[in-house]
């Protein structure tokens, strides 16, 4: 009997045939042990490569938004800083922020060629259109108004309601426009005939003039209130009561006292008896001029 060695022990081999055999048996024993740790091997470096590769995408996929956060704030930082850099560098925030002894002697003024933040009112744009035929003249001691035709040729309406409408405004020159055209249209013969059917027009605006918080806007009014009730008489009684609330709040300013006063007298006398029940109706404190 022949023991030959197989790895650490030996095996009986009856014969020579035996022997051959069992070398080759344990030849393929050893090469397939050897296949399969290679297999084993080459598995665990693909999945060790495989997991290198997911770890790396990971570490990509950080770093891609580490850098796009990070230029995001850079780029806000930069937009802020060149907002803080143009507001800083304008010539109105120095001066808010360093104010200059001198600007308390110079107030804030209107830049007469700088566009307007309100638009223009009505009046103003007509005049500034031409829709009023006239023109103010500066004289040397007081303004007059040149018409482009005669005043009695022209149609009161609406040019009359227009300049009623005038008497709200408060820049120069449409006071002394509307106040100067309202008075002087009055004056011209047939005014009587052209103003009695402007009536429902005309108290309304009056009344806006009347109720005006601007003091020499409600004086305009008044003014022209009288003017109105010299040329149509009795034919504003039926609207007076409309125009009289206005006044007896007026009243209670002692300022307004004395041409309010006036003011309805000459309402009466135009009036006649029946504006005194209507004046007595709104202002029970009203004397009459006949007592």
């Amino acid at each position: 009997m022949i023991r030959e060695p197989c790895g650490t022990c030996f095996l009986p081999v009856p014969g020579g045939r035996r022997l051959v055999a069992q070398r080759v048996l344990v030849g393929r024993c050893a090469d397939r042990g050897g296949r399969e740790e290679r297999s084993k091997g080459e598995a665990m470096q693909k999945s060790e490569s495989h997991r290198g590769v997911q770890m790396r995408n990971k570490l990509t996929d950080n770093c891609d938004l580490r850098t796009s956060s990070s230029a995001q704030v850079k780029h806000g930082t930069t937009v802020q800083q060149s907002k803080s850099s143009s507001s800083t560098s304008s010539p109105e925030s120095a001066r808010k922020l360093h104010p200059r002894p001198s600007d308390k002697l110079n107030p804030k003024t209107i830049n007469p060629f700088g566009e307007q933040s309100r638009a223009p009112s009505a009046f103003a744009a007509i005049y500034s259109k031409g829709g009023i035929p006239c023109r103010l003249v500066h004289g040397s001691v007081k303004h007059k108004l040149q018409w482009e035709c005669p005043p009695e040729k022209l149609p009161f309406d609406p040019l009359l309601i227009t300049l009623a409408e005038g008497l709200r405004e408060t820049k120069h020159p449409y006071t002394f426009v509307s106040k100067e055209g309202f008075r002087e249209l009055l004056l011209v013969t047939g005014a009587p005939e052209k103003a009695v059917p402007l009536l429902p027009r005309l108290i309304p605006v009056l009344k806006a003039a009347l109720v005006h918080v601007d003091d020499e806007v409600f004086e305009r009014g008044l003014n022209a209130l009288v003017q109105l009730s010299v040329v149509v008489g009795p034919s504003l009684n039926d609207h007076l009561k409309h125009l009289l609330t206005s006044l007896s709040k007026r009243l209670r300013d002692k300022k307004f006292k004395e041409p309010i006063t006036t003011a309805l007298q000459k309402l009466e006398q135009h009036g006649g008896s029946g504006s005194l029940i209507i004046i007595k109706s709104k202002i029970p404190t009203y004397c009459s001029i006949c007592c």
